[in-house]
């Protein structure tokens, strides 16, 4: 069985000091194979922003990691520095990749940069971008999943939120699911979703499933959702791999985080098991 950790905008600067601890005794409790940091990770992309995220993951479990950028992750007000170096900090704290991949034994994921610095929030996706992740996940081989992160959602929950679905989404969705895709992890709007892209796509999304994570550690919550994160369990139970995301809220009473829905993700057809 492979574990997966999902974290997004953690938005250093604003974070809430008992949930970062509630998340780190989570992700110890877990012992993820892997860990997901879905972008957003700093608020404004400063020094001691990106210090403090810095911290925060080195208190992790020691663990592989895919990291994604956001797009608070570069700087708003220093255009300079947004023009000429705009993922300076971010590569200084969290490594040089913007475009990375993992493989457990049967998962593989690779993340795709969608943050532009000629953008305040909206992301992109460019016609390279889609058709490299697509020929990567063609070349991943026989797996039971295969996953993509980017910051910016192919799918929303709230209609509100429809013009933050990332430019090129279209597109991204028929290619990936055309070369294999079961899964993709984004954050970005701070409401979670998990919900098969095919109810927003129709047939071209295939069986191909959108799991979008709140905000894990900051006060910047929307619409009464918790801070939140997402773990992916992928089984092997008689002879079947079963696929499932567990949506872990934060509660501010137990001070933990605690699971608030699971969905199958191996159903053609939603289904929600709520506790």
């Amino acid at each position: 069985m492979s574990v997966i950790l999902q974290i997004s905008d953690t938005h250093f600067g604003t974070e809430q000091p008992p949930v970062v601890e509630a998340l780190l005794a989570l992700a110890w409790q877990l012992q993820p194979d892997l860990i997901v940091l879905s972008g957003d990770v700093t608020q404004r992309a400063r020094p001691a922003e990106f210090a403090a995220a810095a911290a925060f993951v080195a208190r992790l479990p020691p663990v592989p990691r895919l990291v994604v950028p956001g797009n608070h992750d570069i700087p708003l007000f220093n255009v300079l520095q947004r023009v000429i170096d705009p993922f300076q900090g971010y590569r200084q704290c969290l490594g040089s990749a913007l475009e990375d991949s993992r493989r457990l034994p049967d998962v593989f994921m690779t993340g795709v940069n969608s943050v532009r610095a000629w953008r305040h929030k909206h992301g992109s996706l460019s016609p390279e971008q889609i058709e490299a992740v697509a020929e990567r996940l063609r070349r991943a081989g026989p797996t039971p999943m295969r996953i993509v992160v980017v910051h910016h959602p192919l799918d929303v929950h709230d209609a509100g939120d429809l013009g933050d679905i990332v430019h090129g989404a279209s597109e991204a969705v028929r290619a990936w699911a055309r070369a294999g895709a079961d899964l993709v992890l984004s954050g970005h709007v701070h409401v979670p979703l998990c919900r098969p892209l095919a109810v927003r796509y129709g047939p071209e999304a295939g069986t191909c499933w959108m799991a979008v994570a709140g905000t894990a550690t900051s006060y910047r919550i929307r619409g009464g959702h918790p801070n939140s994160v997402n773990v992916i369990r992928v089984d092997h139970f008689a002879g079947e791999v079963r696929r499932v995301l567990e949506q872990r809220d934060y509660d501010s009473e137990r001070q933990a985080f605690r699971v608030a829905a699971t969905r199958d993700l191996s159903d053609r057809v939603l289904t929600v098991i709520t506790r």
